[in-house]
């Protein structure tokens, strides 16, 4: 198969970089090896982690298009109550972490929407379930990309002028040779003041299988988990408590802190604001990452809230999963471990009222769109990152390096992201890393190999580090960073360039600029002293 685009990895990174491609009038190709489109948003059940002013700006055109459009489905296929539906900042779940948390099957119906008239013109094909498993290069050029398909072993190759690497873990990375680094570099290689003394490439931020919850009469409670007894007891050395508990450690003061945890608390749905500058929202975990509330429901509509838990306690911290040889066993011990939690507060959990168990909490695998009950894909927080033109580093955006003057602004921006550099603990034995970071600028160089000509990072896998990977992970960024890689492979297609030369020439540079400033691609943050 040929097209003049090819996007391995149908995430949120990859859907957005598609679009880019297909926008700019050029055909594409799409995989995806789960049997949804979306990665963090559908695949991996991940509420939209968001800035404080993604309402007024600070995202690309075509990601507010995609809040938009959630917000347009529910209001046109659920039964709203009246309050809900006019709400111009519908947060259909309530929950704490985002302004717009919802159901991930919405996410995979807007997105099947936003790539509908390029399906119907036969300028996208999407290859689905898909992986890939080889590539052929020549020089500095990925040539080929063979995938195989999930289910049946069938083997497709496809070629493209461009390939754009929009898997979770940065897949081609390795199949192409091109240069990457995973893990820790060291300080002596960064001069960041959060890295350590030597480089620990094996030491990545934890995964998570999420999954969907919601609180029901009956007794719902699952079979017993086979290595429940060791998760039950489980307690890693920097933690302080069970991971098995309502106790974990703040991620910004690192202090023990006990949340709490409320089944269908009633509250008001219109009086949930999501706002991390004020508080992460996770003191009770039911409404932090809550996904459906139900009073923004006609009565009898939802039996429950649903919740996601994407909560500490399910981070797998024994192994990482990439560049290992037994990657699948150390996946199949985290679904185990998520399978344990919902157990323990199944069965032992402590309630308000001196009890224990809450046997009427109903895993929803429906939500989810799995057989097992479980999101269909992990949650990866780090991928393998390119050995880049550019990598930012954390005196780029810390608060306490930069004082007052704000993040670095790059000549060569193509985006703009916020998000505290927040770490998740860690398969090394660190625990969170929390970094208040200034609102910052995506510099094109990140996104360039300092080899490979035509291949492109459409994700997490661009020239960041272990420590600011940690704010550019997060869903508008990473839309961004794909949809500008989409837009940029489109353009050296049209123009007969490489993105390197495109970088390097001020009057390229500037010519591709103004044509991200005409699709909808923020450049700069503006004045958000008044907001």
């Amino acid at each position: 198969m040929h097209a003049d685009v090819l996007v391995v990895g149908g995430g949120t990174g990859g859907v957005a970089a598609a679009l880019g491609a297909l926008r700019a009038g050029r055909s594409v190709i799409l995989t995806e090896e789960y049997d949804w489109l979306g990665g963090q948003l559908t695949s991996q059940a991940v509420p939209p982690d968001e800035h404080t002013w993604i309402e007024q700006f600070g995202a690309t055109a075509t990601y507010r298009a995609l809040r938009e459009g959630i917000r347009g489905y529910y209001r046109r296929n659920f039964p709203l109550t009246a309050a809900a539906r006019g709400r111009r900042d519908l947060n259909p779940g309530a929950g704490w972490v985002s302004r717009l948390c919802h159901e991930p099957r919405v996410s995979v119906a807007v997105i099947d929407e936003m790539l509908a008239p390029y399906r119907g013109s036969g300028r996208l094909t999407v290859l689905q379930p898909y992986r890939p498993v080889s590539a052929d290069t020549d020089g500095d050029r990925v040539e080929a990309v063979t995938l195989v398909h999930r289910d049946t072993g069938e083997r497709v190759t496809a070629t493209a002028a461009y390939v754009l690497d929009g898997t979770e873990t940065g897949e081609l990375l390795p199949l192409t040779g091109t240069e990457y680094v995973t893990g820790f570099e060291a300080r002596g290689d960064t001069g960041e003041p959060s890295a350590p003394e030597n480089a620990q490439p094996s030491n990545m931020q934890a995964v998570s299988y999420c999954f969907a919850l919601d609180h029901v009469d009956g007794d719902h409670t699952i079979d017993r988990p086979a290595n429940y007894t060791h998760w039950a007891g489980y307690q890693p050395p920097f933690w302080g408590a069970p991971l098995l508990s309502w106790k974990a450690p703040h991620p910004r003061t690192l202090e023990l802190v006990e949340r709490g945890f409320t089944p269908n608390p009633g509250d008001d749905p219109a009086e949930v604001i999501a706002d991390q500058r004020i508080s992460g929202g996770d003191m009770n975990l039911w409404t932090f990452r809550r996904i459906a509330a139900r009073d923004n429901f006609v009565p009898g509509a939802y039996a429950s809230d649903i919740t996601l838990v994407n909560w500490p306690m399910i981070d797998y911290l024994e192994s990482p999963v990439i560049d290992v040889p037994d990657a699948d066993a150390h996946l199949a011990a985290a679904k185990e471990l998520s399978f344990s939690l919902l157990y323990w507060m199944q069965t032992q959990a402590p309630r308000a009222d001196g009890g224990t168990g809450f046997p009427g909490l109903r895993l929803r695998g429906d939500v989810t769109g799995s057989r097992d009950g479980l999101a269909q894909a992990p949650y990866h927080r780090e991928s393998r990152r390119i050995r880049a033109e550019y990598t930012v580093v954390e005196q780029d955006l810390s608060l306490d390096v930069r004082g007052g003057k704000g993040s670095v602004n790059y000549a060569d921006s193509v985006g703009i992201g916020m998000y505290r550099i927040d770490l998740h603990p860690s398969t090394g034995g660190d625990n969170y890393i929390d970094v208040p970071s200034s609102p910052f600028e995506i510099p094109l160089g990140a996104l360039i190999p300092r080899r490979t000509e035509n291949l492109i990072p459409a994700g997490k896998n661009i020239g960041t580090t272990h420590i600011t990977n940690g704010c550019y992970r997060l869903h508008p960024v990473e839309w961004n960073i794909g949809e500008v890689a989409g837009l940029l492979a489109a353009h050296c297609v049209e123009q007969g360039l490489t993105p390197r030369a495109v970088r390097n020439s001020p009057d390229r540079l500037e010519a591709f600029q103004r044509l991200l400033t005409a699709h909808g691609v923020e450049l700069r943050w503006p004045d958000i002293s008044g907001y």
